[in-house]
């Protein structure tokens, strides 16, 4: 770190905000040009408005199109303002890979020290589930299939994990990154998910989890981290408070959501409860342990066979979604009378446990902790008694059933705990408007004040990007045959060099069965999202210059510049599941396909095409292979108002 405090000269008597913009007009107007970067006004403009928002300590809603240079600019701010209030900058991605690539040699950061010599302090804040669970793993290692991969890891471990001594020295380790061989399936085995209970882990000082944290609330100047992480953090705040533990994050000065326009999704996720009916019965089985009354004990009993009935009718009112894990759960009378019954016996422990913490016969922590969790439950059913207040489904995971409550929406909590609290939030990205307003991203998150700007990608779009959509359908012949062979000959004009996008799982899996049988395919070298650790995917597609990444999660964030990246498809329109969350959003609108549906396809569609031209040198086609897309004209002429200005599809023929 360099001992200078801020890379310019600052008088404590001037206003900081002033003095920073000062400074990086100067970057863009000098000292980059200097050092041979081709600044562009709309970076300046940009430049303009954060100082802005950092001065007013406003929300501002940042769209600019690829090649503006946005990321640099929100990290000057963001990275001087957090020196100055001695407090880090958070910059939340949309998911786990992409925070890998604002850290990667030759990024954004590392450009900071090569031009500015500003050496930032940028440590990864990842989620809990992309780390290794030491008890799931002594779990998994010798009585399954995967064993031998599972031994590997184990024997990675650091010493200090099986090895307990006196003056160890720990380090973060066990992170998703470190095992790139495995596939998601072999991974979710040995990770941390939900259900583990970190508070009374007996491994938890030595936790790969734990060190990552003490080791990221130290940065001096940024925390990096995904959406999803950051709203855990917002949603568990004050919980981990009550419980005598630390936030998931530190304190911080300001807030980046890159890729601002996903981040209502991931609060819903964070927001979310899951329950399981074998969780909860060792959850509340703990309180058996002491010497206690026993009306208690008979009140454990009933809560554990209340769970055990409301699960089995779980089993009897849920319904398959076709395309979705998710199950839709028919919210019938005994239903409700099951959950109305646990609700009260939980009731009745949790007095139960006012006249226990009185006379010390349980655990003071264990006690707490279960009142913690007890509560979360009690919350989460609570929502049952509102009326259209909650969206819930089902999820079966071996042989297990888990219940998920969320609320319908999460407006007012973000209003509370995330946009008053009198901090700059930037929301970063090339898709934050539709039809030129930023009125559904902001409603969806009830933001009410805010200030917001847009500017176009500089790019010459019509001398480097060819568009084409598909013909009609063909009358006897079946869809996937049709986008097969369209994609194999696309594939083979761009000789691979390509990312095809899939709107679900369900979809990539198809096309991975179907496509080893095209004989025309065989040459080609394909990678498959879950196949193995996805920032270590997206380095072997970016090095193989000729294969084919498939890919349901990178319609934004990837940047890949190049020839390695020549050919985008889009296999199906990304609409938004049909699921519970999104049918119940659907369900309270007087215009679902209009209000709901369409935006979100349109805003996915530009997010996708935006994955191809990522530098001023870099040229290419994209294609839309559904179609579906000559029924429906509304969406047809949608897409085409979205293109870059000067760029035309043509009609491929089957």
């Amino acid at each position: 770190m360099s001992t200078q405090r801020y890379p310019f000269a600052y008088d404590p008597a001037e206003p900081f905000v002033s003095r920073l913009g000062e400074w990086v007009a100067d970057v863009f107007y000098d000292i980059l040009p200097e050092s041979g970067f081709e600044v562009r006004d709309e970076q300046i403009f940009m430049a303009y408005q954060l100082e802005r928002a950092y001065g007013d300590k406003k929300t501002i809603m940042a769209e600019a199109g690829v090649g503006t240079g946005k990321t640099l600019v929100y990290l000057l701010y963001a990275v001087c303002y957090a020196r100055y209030t001695g407090k880090p900058a958070v910059i939340a991605c949309a998911d786990e890979s992409l925070i890998e690539q604002l850290v990667k040699p030759g990024g954004d950061i590392a450009k900071l020290a090569e031009h500015l010599d500003l050496q930032v302090d940028a440590r990864l804040g990842k989620s809990p589930d992309q780390y290794v669970c030491l008890n799931k793993l002594s779990a998994v290692r010798f009585a399954d299939e995967d064993a031998q991969v599972i031994e590997e890891v184990h024997e990675s471990l650091p010493d200090f994990v099986n090895s307990p001594g006196t003056l160890q020295a720990f380090h973060p380790y066990g992170d998703r990154k470190q095992y790139p061989h495995l596939n998601d399936r072999q991974w979710n085995k040995i990770n941390w998910d939900p259900f583990q209970d970190c508070f009374v882990c007996p491994k938890r000082q030595r936790c790969g989890l734990t060190l990552s944290r003490d080791h990221y609330r130290r940065s001096k100047d940024i925390i990096i981290c995904s959406h999803d992480y950051y709203m855990e953090h917002v949603w568990t705040y004050e919980a981990r408070k009550r419980e005598g533990q630390l936030p998931l994050l530190p304190d911080h000065s300001s807030v980046v959501f890159d890729e601002g326009h996903l981040l209502e999704e991931a609060a819903l996720n964070a927001l979310s409860y899951k329950l399981k009916h074998r969780i909860f019965e060792e959850l509340v089985t703990r309180l058996l342990e002491g010497e206690i009354r026993e009306s208690l004990a008979e009140r454990v009993d009933e809560a554990i066979e209340s769970s055990e009935r409301l699960f089995r009718l779980l089993d009897t009112y849920t319904v398959a979604i076709p395309g979705s894990e998710r199950k839709e759960v028919r919210v019938e009378p005994p239903l409700l009378r099951e959950i109305e019954r646990l609700t009260n016996v939980l009731d009745a422990i949790g007095e139960e446990l006012v006249f226990e913490s009185g006379l010390f016969s349980l655990d003071g922590y264990q006690m707490r902790v279960v009142e913690e969790h007890l509560d979360m439950i009690q919350t989460a059913l609570s929502l049952f008694r509102k009326e259209d207040g909650y969206i819930c489904w089902a999820e079966e995971n071996e042989d297990e059933t888990t219940l998920s409550i969320m609320p319908r929406t999460v407006k007012e909590i973000l209003n509370e705990r995330v946009f008053n609290t009198g901090i700059p939030i930037v929301f970063s990205s090339a898709t934050l408007s539709v039809d030129n307003s930023f009125r559904y991203v902001a409603d969806s998150l009830g933001i009410d004040d805010f200030v917001s700007f847009s500017v176009a990608s500089p790019y010459d779009y019509a001398d480097k990007m060819q568009m084409k959509i598909t013909d009609e359908a063909t009358a006897g012949r079946p869809e996937n045959e049709n986008r097969l062979s369209e994609a194999v000959s696309l594939l083979q004009e761009s000789g691979g060099r390509a990312l095809i996008l899939f709107r679900t799982m369900e979809e990539l899996r198809t096309f991975k069965q179907d496509i080893v049988h095209v004989p025309e395919a065989q040459g080609l070298r394909f990678m498959y999202e879950g196949d193995r650790e996805i920032s270590d995917l997206i380095a072997a597609f970016q090095q193989d210059e000729e294969s084919v990444l498939c890919s349901v999660n990178l319609w934004e964030g990837l940047d890949v510049p190049g020839p390695s990246l020549s050919n985008v498809m889009i296999w199906s329109l990304p609409y938004p599941p049909q699921d519970p969350v999104f049918n119940a959003k659907r369900n309270a609108s007087s215009s679902p396909y209009e209000e709901i549906d369409l935006p979100y396809m349109l805003l996915r569609v530009k997010q996708g095409l935006g994955r191809l031209i990522r530098t001023s040198s870099d040229s290419g086609s994209a294609a839309i292979l559904d179609e579906s897309l000559h029924t429906k004209k509304e969406a047809k002429d949608r897409i085409a108002a979205l293109l870059p200005e000067g760029v035309e599809w043509t009609t491929l023929t089957h």
